[in-house]
């Protein structure tokens, strides 16, 4: 039989975490996802693919921090499993790193679908909705705009006029300073308010 005939297996589609779970990437289970695989994950992506000032890059995990606490700041009557939301809203870059908007949007929906198909797991796993509403998710973007206001005009070198047109201007009053911390610590950091809403969350019943 000629090789090109021969039948080729698929390229593998899965990852072995550091937990030990083998994560299928095209078709992720809540089996297989882990906490502490994603605390770790995201402890090690850089925001801004790392082009930002300080000994530290600012990694997504401190970044999903941050926008748990502005959330809370903005709406302290939110319920708890929408701050769990808030906390977990970048979960998929775990997998898949953090992608900067301009390349997302030039990727497309199927990037965008990919994206979906993990957060969706990861919500499942952790007792979330798979579909955040639209109100909800409206909350959580415009802290994650906040955020990124933030660490632009602080480590990311934008100016504080540019940085309002992409993420729009932070409410009156707030103010937050951007400090990357070193890996373990924003690992250990994201650890922390993950495991305060769990408990917070099956306390609720």
């Amino acid at each position: 039989m000629p090789a090109s005939a021969r039948t080729k297996e698929p390229p593998r589609a899965w990852q072995r975490m550091i937990s030990g779970r083998r994560l299928d990437l095209l078709d992720p289970s809540p089996f297989d996802i882990e906490i502490s695989d994603i605390a770790h994950g995201l402890a090690r992506v850089a925001r801004w693919n790392g082009q930002t000032k300080g000994d530290h890059a600012f990694s997504v995990a401190e970044h999903s921090v941050l926008v748990l606490n502005i959330v809370t700041e903005l709406y302290p009557d939110l319920d708890i499993k929408w701050r769990m939301a808030a906390l977990l809203h970048d979960s998929s870059e775990y997998v898949i790193g953090d992608m900067i908007s301009p390349f997302k949007a030039a990727l497309g929906l199927d990037y965008r679908e990919f994206e979906d198909r993990i957060e969706e797991a990861v919500h499942l796993r952790y007792g979330l909705p798979p579909h955040i509403p639209k109100l909800i998710k409206k909350k959580i973007k415009r802290a994650d705009h906040i955020s990124a206001y933030f660490e632009a005009t602080q480590i990311a070198g934008f100016a504080h006029g540019e940085s309002t047109k992409f993420f729009g201007r932070p409410p009156a009053g707030m103010e937050i300073a951007i400090r990357p911390l070193p890996v373990k610590a924003a690992q250990a950091l994201f650890m922390s308010r993950f495991e305060e809403l769990l408990a917070e969350l099956e306390a609720q019943g």
